[in-house]
């Protein structure tokens, strides 16, 4: 969650360190800090509470100036929100160090640093790498040598960039289990944590790999590998150049956030899983108290974030938590009973829902454990309002219709799902196979984007269609009704999902040579029951389209398909919502219709 920039430069690199935090805060934070060797007084440091903003007004009255320096916006883990836990952290005037991700062993280290006589200020695990440091550098190591041995004692995750004032001419950046890239520039290069920080200094990066340490000056970048062997890592050139709002080559922004999803679920998953185990201090600061305590779930939501609540309800009971999901409109005007220890969560992609803020303002009166929020927009009401917050990554979305969002959400919510199940016992061959899906999420939706030009020729036969519907079982219910939900928004076609079950209680009597039929066939315990539906559409004339999983064997007649590889079942879900946002947004197009900016639409609901 949190965001690293680190600039040498010939000139004052402060304004540089400060947009790039601002162009990262869309990761959630709480607070901001920095670190610059000042042309006259060495290494100096400012941090605060809040926003970055608040951190540049400190800048304001007591201006840094020096071309070596270092930021940081942080998210509370270890330690609650405040000016002494804020990065950068700092050894006496040895060393200054900004850091991302875990360490695990930190308590470990503490003592037996604090027992060599280094004192602490704050309550993080990165402090202990400042005096990490400090000793190595003590007993004569250089920067590059302390980072080496530092790195060789700690156990997590971690992303560094570490300056000293007495080695002004370069800094020594480290990766292990959270990414970090190096700007190229002219006569300068930087660090950080995500490209979009750089795009204002320059389009070229080198990307590092796991377990990289390099050292950064004004003329060149070295790069050693995990071994400690000099390696050559490729620069390459950022399509990105214009500001986050660019549609760039896309033709619509709903497309662009489409084939945004393997970048923002990897970023989503960035710091919170790592070697097959969940990182769940990265939830923040105050989430495993709370999590301890949680024996259900409540989940308040509306429009498509309801649905990947719908998502997460059989999740949850899978391991024995009970769950409820409800709309936020209809929850907030009734009386709920409240089960002792429950949690209420809400989801929401801006955090300004009226309905949902609503629902968890009264929820405070209801005695629910704790609030819980999931949410992309870190400066919202809701993250300000709740107890925990647990961020999604997909960046600001424009398109009206979400879709980067919904998958991200689905994705934090399987995150929630493992923290609640390891404390039902859950074994750690589980925990690795769980998180080993999670890790190859990204690239199996990468495959599924790779069926756009398929999918745009499935969406020709939608050109006269007024109706629509959308079948699912299990965990593919509420993906159908996202499915329907998709095309109804944007190519104003009627559209309805049920459960493919409740087809002969009702929705059968609607079905001929005229609707067309949408289903999603994961290779899962519910196919044969969904594939026996299906033959009652087929028997009615219906017209069906279906995307399956490769070892699926449909044994139907007149259908159009489209099979899925390599599908991981538990998070199915996920990927095969990609190809049914690609259907309605082709649809939408052929339909000539406002794809961005559907009729009657908003993008963030902040009214009843």
């Amino acid at each position: 969650m949190c965001g690293i920039v680190g600039a040498i430069a010939p000139d004052n690199v402060v304004p540089v360190l400060i947009e790039g935090l601002q162009r990262l805060e869309y990761r959630g934070y709480d607070s901001a800090g920095i670190a610059v060797r000042d042309r006259r007084h060495g290494l100096q440091r400012i941090r605060s509470v809040g926003k970055v903003a608040e951190l540049a007004a400190r800048l304001e009255q007591t201006p840094l100036d020096g071309g070596l320096g270092i930021a940081h916006t942080r998210w509370a883990t270890h330690g609650m929100p405040a000016e002494r836990n804020a990065h950068p952290h700092v050894s006496g005037e040895k060393v200054a160090v900004v850091h991302n991700g875990i360490i695990e062993n930190h308590a470990e280290l503490r003592q037996r640093l604090q027992a060599e006589g280094y004192r602490f200020t704050s309550e993080t695990d990165t402090e202990v790498i400042a005096h990490l440091l400090a000793a190595h550098l003590s007993r004569g190591a250089g920067l590059l040598e302390a980072v080496r041995a530092a790195t060789r004692e700690m156990v997590g995750a971690y992303a560094l960039a570490v300056v000293s004032p007495d080695e002004p001419d370069h800094m020594v950046v480290a990766r292990a289990g959270s990414p970090l890239v190096v700007g190229v520039g002219d006569g300068a290069n930087y660090i950080a944590s995500d490209v979009f920080a750089l795009l204002p200094v320059t389009q070229d990066f080198i990307f590092l790999e796991e377990g990289d340490i390099a050292e950064i000056r004004r003329d060149g970048v070295t790069v050693w590998d995990a071994g400690g062997h000099p390696a050559q890592r490729p620069v390459k050139r950022s399509q990105v150049t214009g500001a986050v709002a660019d549609k760039g080559p896309y033709p619509h922004y709903m497309l662009k956030e489409i084939f945004e999803q393997p970048a923002v679920i990897a970023e989503t998953l960035e710091g919170r899983i790592h070697k097959g185990r969940l990182l769940e201090e990265a939830f923040g600061h105050e989430a495993r108290a709370l999590l301890d305590r949680t024996r259900g779930v409540h989940i308040i939501a509306c429009g498509t974030s309801y649905h990947a609540g719908l998502v997460a309800r059989y999740w949850l009971e899978e391991i024995g938590v009970p769950a409820s999901v409800e709309v936020a409109s209809e929850y907030r005007y009734r009386k709920a009973v409240v089960p002792e220890d429950t949690l209420f969560v809400t989801i929401s992609q801006s955090g300004e829902t009226a309905d949902t803020l609503a629902a968890l303002r009264g929820a405070r009166r209801q005695g629910y454990l704790g609030a819980l929020t999931i949410c992309n927009v870190p400066e919202s009401s809701l993250v300000r309002e709740s107890d925990v917050a647990l961020m999604t990554r997909a960046g600001p979305e424009i398109g009206v219709a979400s879709t980067k969002a919904f998958t991200t959400q689905l994705t934090a919510l399987r995150l929630l799902t493992l923290a609640l199940a390891r404390r039902r016992g859950m074994d750690e061959a589980q925990e690795r196979a769980w998180v080993e899906e999670l890790h190859a999420l990204p690239r199996q939706v990468e495959v599924v984007l790779e069926l756009d030009q398929a999918i745009r020729d499935m969406a020709q036969s939608f050109g006269d269609k007024e109706h629509a519907l959308f079948l699912g079982r299990g965990t593919f219910y509420p993906i159908a009704l996202e499915g329907a939900l998709k095309l109804k928004e944007i190519s104003y076609i009627h559209a309805e999902a049920y459960p493919a079950g409740e087809l002969k209680h009702g929705p059968l009597a609607l079905v001929d040579e005229k609707m067309p039929v949408i289903c999603a066939l994961p290779d899962d315990p519910l196919l044969e029951k969904v594939l026996s539906n299906l033959q009652e559409v087929r028997a009615r004339g219906g017209e069906l389209f279906l995307f399956s999983d490769k070892t699926v064997n449909i044994g139907l007649d007149r259908y159009q398909n489209l099979t899925l590889s390599d599908i991981r079942p538990t998070t199915a879900p996920i990927v095969y919502s990609v190809p049914l946002q690609l259907l309605a947004y082709h649809v939408a197009v052929l339909k000539g219709t406002d794809v961005d900016q559907p009729r009657n639409l908003a993008k963030s609901v902040t009214v009843e």
